[in-house]
């Protein structure tokens, strides 16, 4: 048994790299193993899945040669496979029974699970991420950035992981605040002679730190300073590091370099608004948990007119759920057609300094900047989508738009466009991404 599955490993190995051959097929270990089944046992099931995706067909071609057919797979998840050690510390006598650890106190959301976590093709990426992190923090995916708008379910993965961590590892110190946080803590300890206490805290008494909004960050020097500090000593000692932002860690202005290239080294993951099928699931789970009943036809026209993020989902089916309670009305189409058009705003014209003013809003940028001559990516950027908004939406002539962007020539506009333009036609995320959020601002965006 173990002689043809080794075999087989080695047929594999020569077919892939060493790291990720350590990563993924070194701990799993295989019960049986025959012409007709494989028997693996793996630390979880994103192990299972990653396995199933990426080397099942090499796997099954190997046996294939030595077999002459093919296999069926068996699966078994075995936790104790995350921990190496837990072997050795069960082989080593004992003394005594150690004392019961109490769980430490954390800021996690208790309702923020990943089993409540509605998973589609916008947030896959990030979900999977999210879960080898939970499984094995600090092994892979170090640090794990994850970013996207306002209310798509960044905060929701960050707590899943918290959560997942203290199932496996219970006596594992989290702590889970946002960059603001961090920030009025930095200043209250120098401000009391404390800054000692604060990075023992951060740097010592911590397993794992998960920080929401890392952007708060930008143009704060010194709290910068500390946090690549706290950084660097919790990921050389294979401490786990999650982060979430609003964009691109490259986009974020005034973030410095070498915190930006540190995000940057680990996986980069970012959640999308949902797709019309993940909307409609999103509803439906809510429903059940809320107890609320929701017909399909009505989840869908919810989901048809409601697409910016999953918090304004949710928001509309209470606030539908709650007016159909005072009505004594059910929760019917012709209910939610009454509301929806109700919260519908009204249409409004739209000007280049709108768009100026909401791209800057997105990207945290002044006007000033939009209209200056800097050419650093953070700036020219936004500076390029504000133009091709403006252009595509508005029709305002390139001569123009050169005089509104602060004296530009008419071909440095057209070169502009056609670069956003080239962007959205090879699928590009953060371009399509940051279009979608500043025309759902201006009330651009189809409803339909």
């Amino acid at each position: 048994m173990q002689g043809l599955w080794q075999q087989a490993l080695e047929y594999v190995h020569g077919k892939v790299s060493q790291e990720n051959f350590d990563t993924w097929l070194k701990p799993v270990q295989c019960d049986a193993c025959d012409a007709d089944t494989i028997e693996l046992r793996v630390p979880n099931r994103f192990f299972q899945d990653w396995i199933e995706a990426h080397y099942r067909p090499l796997l099954v071609e190997a046996m294939t040669k030595k077999t002459g057919s093919a296999p069926q797979f068996r699966w078994i998840v075995d936790t104790a496979l995350q921990l190496p050690m837990k072997k050795a510390v069960a082989e080593t006598p004992r003394k005594a029974e150690p004392a019961p650890v109490s769980k430490p106190l954390t800021n996690l959301n208790p309702k923020y699970s990943f089993d409540d976590f509605v998973v589609g093709p916008s947030n896959q990426l990030a979900h999977a991420a999210s879960v080898a992190v939970g499984s094995a923090p600090g092994t892979r995916y170090n640090p794990l950035f994850i970013y996207g708008g306002v209310g798509l379910g960044k905060t929701h993965l960050v707590n899943a992981i918290g959560h997942r961590i203290l199932a496996d590892r219970p006596s594992s110190r989290i702590l889970y605040l946002s960059a603001e946080r961090f920030t009025n803590e930095f200043i209250w300890s120098l401000q009391n002679h404390r800054i000692n206490e604060f990075r023992n805290r951060y740097r010592e008494r911590c397993d794992v730190i998960l920080m929401d909004d890392i952007q708060f960050l930008a143009g704060r020097e010194q709290t910068q300073e500390e946090f690549f500090h706290t950084f660097n000593a919790l990921y050389h000692s294979d401490r786990q590091i999650v982060v979430t932002s609003d964009v691109y860690p490259q986009q974020i202005p005034e973030m410095e370099e070498r915190l930006v290239s540190r995000f940057q080294s680990g996986m980069v993951a970012d959640v999308q608004s949902p797709e019309l099928d993940t909307r409609i699931a999103i509803l439906l789970r809510k429903a059940k948990q809320e107890r609320i009943p929701l017909e399909n036809e009505v989840a869908y026209h919810i989901a048809q007119n409601v697409k910016s993020n999953v918090r304004e989902l949710e928001g509309t089916l209470l606030r539908l759920a709650v007016k159909a309670d005072l009505l004594a009305r059910p929760i019917s189409l012709d209910l939610a057609q009454e509301s929806l058009k109700s919260l519908k705003p009204p249409v409004k014209a739209v000007s280049v300094d709108d768009i100026q003013r909401a791209v800057c809003d997105y990207f945290n940028l002044r006007v000033a900047d939009l209209k200056s001559h800097r050419r650093h990516r953070t700036v020219s950027y936004p500076r390029m989508l504000a133009m091709y908004l403006s252009r595509e939406r508005l029709g305002t002539s390139y001569p123009e738009l050169g005089d509104r962007f602060g004296g530009k020539d008419h071909t440095t506009v057209m070169s502009a466009v056609r670069k956003i333009d080239g962007l959205l036609k090879k699928e590009d995320q953060q371009t399509q991404q940051a279009l979608d959020a500043v025309e759902r601002k201006l009330g651009l965006a189809s409803t339909g």
